[in-house]
């Protein structure tokens, strides 16, 4: 099953920041998504808002080799 959700340590991955960066940017993505504080931030939603393409995050979060 493949993942569709992201979280702060991926997050920080991707982006080559701090964890703490990433939590308060997905904190700061909960708000302009008008999302509970349960709900997750999707792949889709951290692509759109920091303008990355969707397959390569979605391959990479998910493991996924490009071929």
């Amino acid at each position: 099953m493949k993942q569709i959700c992201i979280y702060p340590k991926e997050a920080a991955i991707i982006l080559g920041k701090s964890q703490t960066h990433a939590q308060t940017l997905l904190r700061t993505m909960k708000d302009v998504y008008n999302k509970k504080k349960h709900q997750a931030v999707t792949i889709r939603e951290f692509c759109e808002y920091m303008a990355l393409p969707f397959d390569d995050v979605f391959n990479m979060v998910n493991g996924i080799e490009k071929r």
